[in-house]
This record gives C-alpha cells, structure tokens and sequence, in this order.
C-alpha cells in the first residue's frame, strides 16, 4: 500500500538499537492523528468482510492499532504479553531470538474455537515473535488465523514472512 503520508511521518533511526540497524520508529505515526485515521481505514478495508471477532495485540506497539481496529470491526481486543504481565491464567509460547529465548502468553480464557482471530503487531522484520504468537493462538483452534503489520522490512536481505505456514494470511501496510 505504501500510503506516501505514512511514508513521509515514519521516523528512522540509523544505528539503532545497535550499529547497523536502521530503526523503523512508528510512534511518529501515532501521534499523528492522520495517520492514525489513515492506519486504521486502511486496516478496516483489508478485513472488513473476514469476519474477524478477536484481534490479538502483540506486546506493546501491537495494542495501540490493534485496539483501534477492534473498535471499528466491533471486535474483542486479546493481548498478548511477556510473561508475568497478565494476572490470570495463561497459555505460553517460547521461541527463539538472536540472543536467547523470549516467553508470550495469552489468557486461557482469552479466545473460543468459533473466533476468527487477527493478530497486529507493529513491524515484521525476522517474524520470530509474531511466529510464536501465532502458534499460541493455534492452542486455542480458532476457525481462522490471519496476520498484520504495520511495516514489513524487506530491504535489509529479511523474509520474516518465510517463517509462516502458507495457509497465514499476513498483510502489511508498508513494505520497507
């Protein structure tokens, strides 16, 4: 979709959190209230007619348009978060990262087998996290799983999308 005012609002920073990485900051786009409007229409378009009844927000960039795109599709806002962040019982998936592993959880109670579930997160880069969301929210069997960003990273030799099975539907807004 490359919205050019999204484009023109969506900081960079070289170096960032290490030499070499070039940092894709989307908090310019949400204190931009027109792009915030933009994000959210163009997210509305794309599953607007999927049915979708859950949107799983991926810790912490994924609650601010995955609440957002909740209340326009009259959907359930899920969050999904590091451990010892929910206060109920909960689902866990480990993965694997650069340096280590990483934990996320979902409450138990958090979606059905008649949900049709969207996670969003902010950026897709080695698709690590996202990946392990995604097999977490597989524990619950819901009738259909797709998957959105804001941004995907192409230009820097990633294919974060590789990692989904090919049955994933992910979509993105910006294609970097």
């Amino acid at each position: 979709m490359n919205n050019p005012k999204l484009l023109e609002n969506l900081r960079c920073i070289p170096d960032f959190p290490q030499k070499g990485i070039n940092f894709r900051d989307v908090t310019t786009l949400f204190k931009n209230a027109e792009c915030v409007n933009i994000m959210t229409n163009e997210m509305y378009d794309l599953y607007k007619d999927k049915g979708i009844t859950k949107i799983v927000g991926i810790e912490s960039r994924g609650f601010v348009m995955g609440g957002a795109l909740a209340v326009k599709l009259g959907a359930g806002i899920v969050l999904c978060r590091k451990p010892g962040k929910l206060p109920a019982e909960t689902y866990q998936q480990s993965y694997t990262k650069e340096y280590g592993t990483d934990t996320v959880e979902i409450h138990k109670d958090a979606i059905t087998e008649n949900d049709v579930v969207l996670l969003h997160d902010d950026l897709l880069a080695t698709g690590g996290t996202m990946k392990a969301a995604v097999d977490l929210v597989r524990k619950f069997n819901p009738k259909k799983i797709y998957v959105s960003f804001i941004i995907e990273i192409t230009d820097e030799g990633l294919h974060g999308r590789d990692i989904f099975d090919a049955d994933t539907e992910v979509t993105t807004l910006l294609n970097l």
